[in-house]
């Protein structure tokens, strides 16, 4: 087969949708190794490298400017693709060309979640209404939806009342890197160059309020935790109301970490005494399968996809009780029982989601939809 893939994100992108991509791409490339793969973006400079470019074909506009590349992403794509004789397109993020299904060429679209429509109050008005449009005439126009968790699924179902026989859930896996424990004396080097205590609560995540970051600091200060703190993530406009809780209320011990890389991550996590992560939505929420991985006990929130993600082994808590929160993150530090039950148990449910097993589902779906 001669796949194309939407790899804007893969290139560019250096969280969910961008690791969706790279690992996608990755995997399929390693277990066959005998399709043809073109990955196409608007432009190259300054990328992720990620793939080794002589096994894969890498297409974008010459001399575009960045009106120029979204027009031809969205609009001149397809010509490309017939160009180049693709066989099946998979837009990884969301999206699919303009006209796509007038050619002959399968698609395929991931749909990662639908929380702007499920939580409109996190969203401005023009971003709801472009990614309403774009998502909504993707999945009009596709052979196919792969939905990346049964959350997603329903979703798709509830706001956009499809054939319930195009969608097909293939969960995500994680970086192989988190498959692997680092010797001691390399985590003693992340210790040593982040400063990290010797325990510490691990959150991984973008610093935004869906993400609930806030809750965290308020669970510890009220619940007078004496442990600290570690937070990973990108910070937004929402990181200003996190600060001023921590500043009005003298919390101390909360490490911020900005630009650690994806190979200095797995040795925060395998570090970490407990992982929480209190979101009040996701699509399917990778770092809770990162810390599975790293035999981390998890705490995380109750409905939307997270149980999907943590398995039986992880607490499940409402994410904006400060109390239930309070009483989990006690109970689960005072227990070493507990603890270790829940990490053994944790990784074994993690290792359900291998690459082997999601690159077949995938492969399995693309040979479906071109000997139909």
């Amino acid at each position: 087969m001669r796949i194309g893939y939407d790899a804007k994100r893969a290139f560019y992108n250096r969280s969910g949708l961008g690791n969706y991509s790279r690992d996608l791409i990755r995997l399929l490339m390693q277990f066959y190794p005998e399709n043809e793969y073109f990955l196409y973006t608007p432009k190259t400079r300054d990328s992720i490298h990620f793939v080794d470019e002589e096994k894969v074909s890498i297409v974008s506009p010459q001399k575009a400017s960045r009106l120029t590349q979204a027009y031809w992403r969205s609009c001149q794509l397809k010509d490309q693709l017939l160009k180049d004789k693709i066989n099946l397109y998979h837009g990884l993020s969301n999206e699919l060309p303009k006209d796509i299904h007038k050619s002959m060429i399968k698609s395929i679209v991931t749909i990662h979640d639908l929380i702007f429509l499920r939580h409109p109050e996190w969203y401005p008005a023009i971003d709801r209404f472009i990614y309403k449009k774009k998502f909504s005439y993707s999945c009009k126009i596709a052979d196919a939806i792969l939905a990346i968790s049964q959350q997603t699924r329903n979703d798709l179902l509830d706001y956009f009342q499809i054939d319930e026989r195009k969608i097909e859930v293939i969960y995500q896996g994680c970086n192989h890197v988190f498959k692997h424990f680092l010797p001691d004396n390399e985590k003693e080097k992340i210790k040593e160059k982040w400063k990290l205590p010797d325990e510490y609560i691990l959150y991984v995540g973008t610093i935004e309020e869906r993400k609930n970051l806030l809750s965290v600091i308020k669970s510890l200060h009220l619940g007078k935790i004496n442990i600290p703190l570690v937070v990973v993530g990108k910070q937004t406009k929402y990181y200003k109301k996190v600060k001023d809780y921590i500043d009005k209320h003298a919390v101390k011990h909360i490490y911020f970490l900005r630009e650690v890389s994806v190979t200095e991550l797995p040795g925060i996590y395998q570090m970490a005494s407990l992982f929480i992560y209190p979101s009040v939505f996701e699509g399917f929420g990778i770092p809770i399968l990162e810390a599975l991985y790293s035999r981390v006990p998890v705490i995380t929130s109750k409905g939307s996809c997270f149980k999907e993600a943590g398995g039986e082994s992880s607490i499940y808590i409402n994410p904006m009780d400060v109390e239930e929160m309070i009483h989990a993150i006690q109970n689960v530090l005072k227990d070493d029982e507990l603890r270790k039950n829940m990490a053994d148990r944790g990784y074994e449910y993690a290792r359900q989601f291998s690459d082997e097993q999601i690159a077949k589902k995938v492969i399995l779906l693309y040979d479906r939809l071109c000997n139909e």
